[in-house]
This record gives structure tokens, C-alpha cells and sequence, in this order.
């Protein structure tokens, strides 16, 4: 099964947006999530279970849910209001030119508005296009990955395009990855050694 990022995602009642992140556990390498951005005026990012992912495709995530279910999920980004620096505030214009009087006034206390992405502990978001790294330089970026409809385990990191071997897919088994971050992948592997890992036919249903 292929987990891709940036592709449409349906529920049982239709289209309802499409992926921006995989959640992953960096010890175990389980996805654990997929990040949904909902369609719609707000475009709300949902945190939605890997259990709740019926099938996929590289273009397509069938949800085992409906639209409903799928708007009551957690927002993946949450909005904090924390008070503002006075001192911050009063860079962004000249305080000695304002003269305020009756009926204009001013809060007491000046807030601002803060956005955390709630990854639950222990796990990273990781996004498509996160560029990776051989042992002597990048080789490219995360287009994909393939994971173990059973176990939900992530097998392969898989580059589609924007890498040295541009004619082939190329599919990077976990065990060959040193660490993970959001941004980027670090491999065990040179250059020399992703050239020759064995090729892994994949299936996609539009080809």
C-alpha cells in the first residue's frame, strides 16, 4: 500500500480534501497518521488514524469514513493566544505620530495569535518533498512510501522524480535509513549504494 502526500482523499460520501503529512514513529517506523486538510472556506487539517485509511493509491486515499466522522477528528493545528511584547508591537509603527482619543481605545492586554501542529509525543510529521541524504550528499526527495497494509509498517521511502536516477523509481528499504527528521532523511548508504539496490515493481492502478 502506498501512503502518498498531496494526493485527494475521499470518504465514503465523497471527496473531502487531500494529504499534507504522514505521522510516523521514528523508532518503529509505523505510520501512525495521516494529516488531512479539508475542503472547504477554513481548509482544516485533520489528524486522522492509519486505521482509518481503506485504501490508497499514489493520486487517491479512500477513507473507511464519512465526511462527518472526519470533520469531528483533532485539528492537526492548534491556535494559542500568547500576550504580545508591547516593545514588539510598537516597531511595526511609529507610536509618537498617534494621537488616540474618546471613542477609540486600546485593549489592556495585547494578545497574539500562536500555531502548533499537534504531532502526539514521540512521533514527526514528515511532508512530501523532504529532501534525502546519502552518507556523501543529497540524492533527492521523499515522494512516497510503502507501507504494509497488515502491519501498517513502513517498508521503503520511494523518489519518484528530482533525484541522480531520474529514469527509475527508486525505493529505499527503512533499514538503510540512520535517522529522520521533519525536513530530511538521513541514509546509511553513499551514493554508489542507493544506485545499486535491487528495483521494486510497484503497482499503480493508472499506468
Amino acid at each position: 500500500m502506498e501512503i502518498p502526500i498531496g494526493a485527494e482523499v475521499a470518504c465514503k460520501d465523497g471527496l473531502c480534501g487531500h494529504s499534507t503529512y504522514v505521522i510516523l514513529n521514528p523508532v518503529t517506523r509505523k505510520a501512525t497518521h495521516i494529516v488531512v486538510q479539508e475542503k472547504g472556506l477554513l481548509h482544516e487539517e485533520r489528524l486522522v488514524p492509519i486505521e482509518l485509511v481503506e485504501d490508497s493509491s499514489f493520486q487517491t486515499i479512500q477513507l473507511s469514513c464519512k465526511k462527518e466522522k472526519l470533520a469531528s477528528l483533532e485539528n492537526f493545528v492548534e491556535t494559542h493566544f500568547i500576550p504580545a511584547d508591547p516593545t514588539l508591537l510598537m516597531t511595526a509603527y511609529d507610536i509618537s505620530d498617534r494621537h488616540m482619543v474618546w471613542p477609540y481605545v486600546e485593549p489592556e492586554d495585547m494578545t497574539v495569535p500562536v500555531e502548533e501542529e499537534r504531532i502526539p509525543p514521540g512521533e514527526l510529521a514528515v511532508r512530501r518533498g523532504a529532501e534525502v541524504d546519502a552518507t556523501d550528499g543529497r540524492v533527492g526527495h521523499i515522494d512516497e512510501f510503502l507501507v504494509d497494509p497488515e502491519s501498517a509498517h513502513i517498508t521503503h521511502l520511494v523518489m519518484r522524480e528530482g533525484h541522480l536516477w531520474a529514469q527509475k523509481d527508486v525505493t529505499i528499504p527503512v533499514s538503510q535509513i540512520d535517522r529522520i527528521e521533519e525536513d530530511r532523511v538521513y541514509l546509511k548508504l553513499d551514493k554508489s549504494g542507493i544506485e545499486n539496490l535491487p528495483a521494486i515493481a510497484i503497482h499503480r492502478w493508472w499506468v
